[in-house]
Protein backbone atom coordinates (compact mmCIF):
# COMPACT_ATOMS: atom_id res chain seq x y z
CA UNK A 1 0.00 0.00 0.00
CA UNK A 2 1.88 3.40 -1.13
CA UNK A 3 0.60 6.55 1.13
CA UNK A 4 0.17 9.61 -1.10
CA UNK A 5 0.89 12.50 1.20
CA UNK A 6 4.45 14.02 3.48
CA UNK A 7 3.32 16.11 6.33
CA UNK A 8 4.70 19.27 8.75
CA UNK A 9 2.54 19.55 11.81
CA UNK A 10 3.61 22.37 14.47
CA UNK A 11 3.34 20.39 17.70
CA UNK A 12 3.60 24.13 19.89
CA UNK A 13 3.06 23.36 23.51
CA UNK A 14 3.22 20.01 25.25
CA UNK A 15 0.09 21.87 27.35
CA UNK A 16 -1.70 20.78 24.08
CA UNK A 17 -2.28 18.03 25.98
CA UNK A 18 -4.61 19.09 28.59
CA UNK A 19 -5.48 22.37 26.96
CA UNK A 20 -9.27 22.08 24.79
CA UNK A 21 -8.99 25.73 24.04
CA UNK A 22 -5.58 25.12 22.28
CA UNK A 23 -7.15 25.23 18.82
CA UNK A 24 -4.54 23.19 17.27
CA UNK A 25 -5.78 19.68 19.53
CA UNK A 26 -8.92 20.08 17.81
CA UNK A 27 -6.81 20.12 14.19
CA UNK A 28 -4.89 16.56 15.63
CA UNK A 29 -8.05 15.18 16.87
CA UNK A 30 -9.56 15.37 13.79
CA UNK A 31 -6.61 13.86 11.72
CA UNK A 32 -8.06 10.69 10.38
CA UNK A 33 -11.35 12.32 9.95
CA UNK A 34 -10.69 15.51 7.68
CA UNK A 35 -6.93 15.41 6.74
CA UNK A 36 -5.46 12.24 6.14
CA UNK A 37 -7.91 9.16 5.83
CA UNK A 38 -5.09 6.43 5.30
CA UNK A 39 -3.92 4.03 7.65
CA UNK A 40 0.10 3.68 7.59
CA UNK A 41 1.74 0.60 8.36
CA UNK A 42 4.03 2.81 9.97
CA UNK A 43 4.95 5.91 11.37
CA UNK A 44 8.58 8.28 11.11
CA UNK A 45 8.55 11.17 12.51
CA UNK A 46 11.29 13.59 12.45
CA UNK A 47 11.25 15.61 15.59
CA UNK A 48 12.75 18.43 16.65
CA UNK A 49 13.62 16.93 20.44
CA UNK A 50 15.61 14.73 18.68
CA UNK A 51 18.76 16.86 18.00
CA UNK A 52 21.88 14.77 17.11
CA UNK A 53 24.90 15.20 15.70
CA UNK A 54 24.72 12.75 13.17
CA UNK A 55 21.34 11.08 11.76
CA UNK A 56 20.12 8.92 14.41
CA UNK A 57 17.21 6.43 14.31
CA UNK A 58 15.25 4.75 17.37
CA UNK A 59 15.66 1.26 17.30
CA UNK A 60 12.58 -0.23 20.01
CA UNK A 61 11.83 -3.46 19.65
CA UNK A 62 9.01 -3.38 22.14
CA UNK A 63 6.24 -0.52 22.84
CA UNK A 64 7.99 2.83 22.90
CA UNK A 65 8.59 4.46 26.37
CA UNK A 66 7.19 7.84 26.29
CA UNK A 67 10.15 10.67 27.40
CA UNK A 68 8.99 13.85 29.27
CA UNK A 69 11.12 15.95 27.45
CA UNK A 70 9.71 19.43 29.57
CA UNK A 71 9.82 20.58 32.87
CA UNK A 72 7.36 22.44 34.70
CA UNK A 73 4.12 21.72 33.55
CA UNK A 74 1.13 20.12 35.53
CA UNK A 75 1.39 16.67 37.00
CA UNK A 76 -1.24 15.14 35.34
CA UNK A 77 0.94 15.61 32.07
CA UNK A 78 3.57 13.41 33.52
CA UNK A 79 1.26 10.88 33.35
CA UNK A 80 0.35 10.36 30.10
CA UNK A 81 1.64 7.25 28.13
CA UNK A 82 1.83 6.74 24.55
CA UNK A 83 3.34 3.04 24.14
CA UNK A 84 2.94 2.93 20.26
CA UNK A 85 4.49 -0.33 19.34
CA UNK A 86 8.91 0.27 18.33
CA UNK A 87 9.69 -0.41 14.32
CA UNK A 88 13.14 -1.35 14.62
CA UNK A 89 12.65 -2.68 10.70
CA UNK A 90 11.47 0.55 9.68
CA UNK A 91 14.66 1.74 11.57
CA UNK A 92 16.59 -0.24 9.46
CA UNK A 93 15.39 0.48 6.49
CA UNK A 94 15.88 4.68 6.95
CA UNK A 95 19.41 4.01 8.06
CA UNK A 96 19.82 2.06 4.36
CA UNK A 97 17.93 4.33 2.42
CA UNK A 98 20.57 6.96 3.89
CA UNK A 99 23.26 5.63 3.37
CA UNK A 100 22.40 4.33 -0.20
CA UNK A 101 21.72 8.27 -0.65
CA UNK A 102 25.51 9.14 0.60
CA UNK A 103 25.01 10.10 4.06
CA UNK A 104 28.06 8.18 5.40
CA UNK A 105 27.57 7.99 9.12
CA UNK A 106 23.67 7.36 10.34
CA UNK A 107 23.27 5.95 14.15
CA UNK A 108 20.99 4.43 16.06
CA UNK A 109 19.96 4.90 19.62
CA UNK A 110 18.73 1.55 20.98
CA UNK A 111 15.77 1.86 23.59
CA UNK A 112 15.30 6.13 23.44
CA UNK A 113 11.60 6.21 23.36
CA UNK A 114 9.58 9.05 22.12
CA UNK A 115 9.61 13.00 22.65
CA UNK A 116 6.97 14.84 23.02
CA UNK A 117 7.47 16.06 19.48
CA UNK A 118 6.84 12.86 18.87
CA UNK A 119 3.66 11.42 21.08
CA UNK A 120 2.03 14.73 21.70
CA UNK A 121 0.66 15.06 18.05
CA UNK A 122 0.50 11.40 17.92
CA UNK A 123 -1.62 10.39 20.62
CA UNK A 124 -4.49 12.85 19.37
CA UNK A 125 -3.87 11.83 15.89
CA UNK A 126 -3.68 7.94 16.09
CA UNK A 127 -5.19 7.16 19.55
CA UNK A 128 -4.99 3.78 19.86
CA UNK A 129 -1.36 3.54 19.55
CA UNK A 130 -1.12 0.81 17.75
CA UNK A 131 0.47 2.42 14.89
CA UNK A 132 4.28 1.46 14.98
CA UNK A 133 6.58 4.53 15.18
CA UNK A 134 10.38 4.90 14.66
CA UNK A 135 12.11 8.44 14.91
CA UNK A 136 14.70 10.49 13.25
CA UNK A 137 16.74 12.99 14.03
CA UNK A 138 17.26 16.57 13.05
CA UNK A 139 20.74 18.02 13.11
CA UNK A 140 20.36 21.64 14.06
CA UNK A 141 24.30 22.60 13.22
CA UNK A 142 23.78 21.99 9.74
CA UNK A 143 21.09 23.75 7.07
CA UNK A 144 17.94 23.48 5.84
CA UNK A 145 19.67 21.64 1.95
CA UNK A 146 21.24 18.97 4.39
CA UNK A 147 17.77 18.03 5.55
CA UNK A 148 16.07 18.33 2.28
CA UNK A 149 18.00 16.03 1.18
CA UNK A 150 17.73 13.80 4.43
CA UNK A 151 14.28 13.69 2.99
CA UNK A 152 14.77 12.71 -0.46
CA UNK A 153 16.97 9.71 0.19
CA UNK A 154 13.65 8.45 2.39
CA UNK A 155 10.54 9.61 -0.64
CA UNK A 156 11.00 5.54 -1.88
CA UNK A 157 9.30 4.95 2.09
CA UNK A 158 5.79 6.03 0.78
CA UNK A 159 5.72 3.21 -1.26
CA UNK A 160 5.91 1.01 1.65
CA UNK A 161 3.37 2.52 3.50
CA UNK A 162 5.42 4.65 5.59
CA UNK A 163 3.86 7.60 6.71
CA UNK A 164 7.11 9.95 6.90
CA UNK A 165 5.53 13.07 9.70
CA UNK A 166 7.90 16.23 10.48
CA UNK A 167 7.20 17.53 13.81
CA UNK A 168 8.05 21.09 15.37
CA UNK A 169 7.01 24.72 14.60
CA UNK A 170 6.24 27.32 11.91
CA UNK A 171 8.14 29.92 14.36
CA UNK A 172 9.60 29.17 17.97
CA UNK A 173 11.11 31.20 20.15
CA UNK A 174 10.93 30.71 23.50
CA UNK A 175 11.51 34.08 24.84
CA UNK A 176 8.90 35.86 23.03
CA UNK A 177 5.71 34.01 24.42
CA UNK A 178 3.23 35.84 25.88
CA UNK A 179 1.91 33.60 28.54
CA UNK A 180 -1.16 35.63 28.79
CA UNK A 181 -2.01 36.24 25.11
CA UNK A 182 -4.48 33.91 23.05
CA UNK A 183 -4.88 33.34 19.15
CA UNK A 184 -6.40 37.27 18.75
CA UNK A 185 -3.20 38.95 20.33
CA UNK A 186 -0.03 37.70 17.85
CA UNK A 187 3.72 39.79 17.50
CA UNK A 188 4.16 41.12 13.93
CA UNK A 189 7.57 39.72 13.41
CA UNK A 190 6.20 36.19 14.04
CA UNK A 191 2.97 36.87 11.45
CA UNK A 192 5.67 38.42 8.95
CA UNK A 193 7.91 35.31 9.18
CA UNK A 194 4.33 32.95 9.03
CA UNK A 195 3.66 34.62 6.25
CA UNK A 196 6.40 34.29 4.19
CA UNK A 197 6.48 30.68 4.93
CA UNK A 198 3.34 30.12 3.90
CA UNK A 199 3.54 31.96 0.41
CA UNK A 200 6.82 30.19 -0.15
CA UNK A 201 5.71 27.06 0.31
CA UNK A 202 2.45 27.84 -1.43
CA UNK A 203 4.31 28.87 -4.19
CA UNK A 204 6.70 25.72 -4.10
CA UNK A 205 9.74 27.56 -3.52
CA UNK A 206 11.32 25.46 -1.74
CA UNK A 207 15.47 26.42 -2.32
CA UNK A 208 14.18 29.97 -0.81
CA UNK A 209 12.41 27.50 2.41
CA UNK A 210 16.02 25.84 2.23
CA UNK A 211 17.87 29.29 2.41
CA UNK A 212 15.15 30.94 4.86
CA UNK A 213 17.64 32.55 6.90
CA UNK A 214 19.04 34.94 4.40
CA UNK A 215 15.49 35.19 2.59
CA UNK A 216 12.87 35.28 5.07
CA UNK A 217 12.10 38.28 7.24
CA UNK A 218 12.79 37.79 10.95
CA UNK A 219 14.51 34.21 10.49
CA UNK A 220 16.95 34.57 13.66
CA UNK A 221 13.83 35.78 15.63
CA UNK A 222 11.31 33.21 14.89
CA UNK A 223 14.07 30.57 14.88
CA UNK A 224 17.15 30.83 17.33
CA UNK A 225 17.47 27.32 17.31
CA UNK A 226 16.47 26.20 13.45
CA UNK A 227 15.75 22.36 14.85
CA UNK A 228 11.97 23.27 14.96
CA UNK A 229 11.65 24.14 11.49
CA UNK A 230 14.09 21.08 10.19
CA UNK A 231 11.33 18.72 10.12
CA UNK A 232 9.79 20.70 7.71
CA UNK A 233 12.69 20.51 5.16
CA UNK A 234 12.37 16.53 5.45
CA UNK A 235 9.02 16.45 4.74
CA UNK A 236 8.90 18.19 1.45
CA UNK A 237 11.85 16.03 0.26
CA UNK A 238 10.04 12.93 1.51
CA UNK A 239 7.16 13.94 -0.92
CA UNK A 240 9.53 13.18 -3.69
CA UNK A 241 9.55 15.54 -6.83
CA UNK A 242 8.52 19.00 -6.46
CA UNK A 243 6.12 18.28 -4.63
CA UNK A 244 2.49 20.85 -4.10
CA UNK A 245 1.63 22.32 -0.66
CA UNK A 246 -1.05 22.22 1.06
CA UNK A 247 -1.94 24.47 4.38
CA UNK A 248 -3.73 21.95 6.46
CA UNK A 249 -4.30 24.15 9.65
CA UNK A 250 -3.22 27.69 11.28
CA UNK A 251 -3.65 28.69 14.58
CA UNK A 252 -1.84 30.90 17.02
CA UNK A 253 -1.10 30.64 20.40
CA UNK A 254 1.17 32.61 23.41
CA UNK A 255 1.58 35.90 21.11
CA UNK A 256 3.83 34.57 19.02
CA UNK A 257 3.42 30.34 18.56
CA UNK A 258 2.51 29.42 14.46
CA UNK A 259 0.66 26.00 14.71
CA UNK A 260 0.79 26.09 11.21
CA UNK A 261 1.25 22.85 9.60
CA UNK A 262 1.24 21.50 5.86
CA UNK A 263 0.76 18.57 3.68
CA UNK A 264 3.00 17.65 0.55
CA UNK A 265 2.09 15.80 -2.11
CA UNK A 266 4.17 14.82 -4.91
CA UNK A 267 3.23 16.10 -8.37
Amino acid sequence: MALNDTFYVSHGSPTLTIDDGIKARHFFKSWKDKVFSQTPKAILCVSAHFDTAYPTVNVVSGPNDTIYDFYGFPSSMYELKYPAPGAPALAKRVKEALMGAGFERVDEEKGRGLDHGAWVPLMFMYPEADIPVCQLSVQSRLNGTHHYNMGKALAPLKDEGVLVVGSGSATHNLRTLDRHARSSVNASWAIEFDDWLKHALLQRRYEDVNEYKNKAPNAEKAHPSPDHLFPLHVAIGAAGGHPKAKLVHHSWDLGTMSYASYQFTAS
